[in-house]
């Protein structure tokens, strides 16, 4: 895996990856940005919420769930101090399906976490990680 990132000016950097998306990041004014993207660390927890529910919908999928839809919302705390890494990060998964089974949800999420989400095992390194979900019958 692959990418760029190059600086356009002031806080604001272009990224590039490896399957030639582009991605736009920025800082906040109060550090030299305009508030024009995100800002990166917010592209990592982003990147994980986007990792996590891939293998969700995969494993559900391969499992024979009908599942059609899954959204997880992420909040975060960091270090007040430098390197600001996550210190906690809450997912709070809302999957939707029909007739869908809650402990294959469960054990979606928890397989997810523990075997395939690279980027969530790489910040439970650092961040206590919890998670919780609601099922919603479609």
């Amino acid at each position: 895996m692959e990418c760029s990132v190059k600086w356009t000016g002031g806080m604001t950097f272009l990224a590039e990856t490896g399957s030639n998306h582009v991605v736009a990041m920025d800082g906040a004014a109060e550090g030299g940005g305009r508030n024009l993207a995100p800002r990166p660390m917010e592209m990592v927890l982003l990147g994980t919420g986007g990792c996590t529910a891939y293998d969700v919908v995969a494993i559900l999928k391969k499992s024979g769930q009908d599942v059609t839809g899954c959204e997880v919302k992420l909040s975060s705390e960091r270090a007040e101090t430098d390197p600001k890494v996550f210190t906690r990060i809450h997912m709070h998964f809302t999957v939707t399906g029909r007739d869908l089974k809650r402990n294959m949800v469960e054990y979606a999420i928890r397989l997810s976490h523990e075997k395939y989400c690279s980027a969530s095992i790489m910040l439970g390194k650092t961040a206590e990680i919890t998670k919780d979900f609601d099922i919603v019958a479609a």
